[in-house]
């Protein structure tokens, strides 16, 4: 089980650089108005990401 938590992380991680990598001005722009956002909407975005994971991963498995 660690090891595929490991994995998983690791996949997570090349992921989240690939943006940043080939579109750094474009990555920074999105940040930036992801920082604006109230955090009311930025939960919103957080908790529909994580349903959208699991309902795959459940789909995938």
């Amino acid at each position: 089980m660690w090891q595929e938590l490991g994995i998983a992380l690791c996949l997570m991680l090349v992921l989240e650089g690939i943006l940043p990598f080939l579109y750094p001005r474009q990555w920074r722009g999105a940040v930036l108005q992801a920082a604006r956002l109230p955090d009311r909407r930025l939960r919103l975005m957080g908790l529909a990401s994580m349903l959208l994971g699991t309902a795959l991963l459940y789909l995938l498995h």
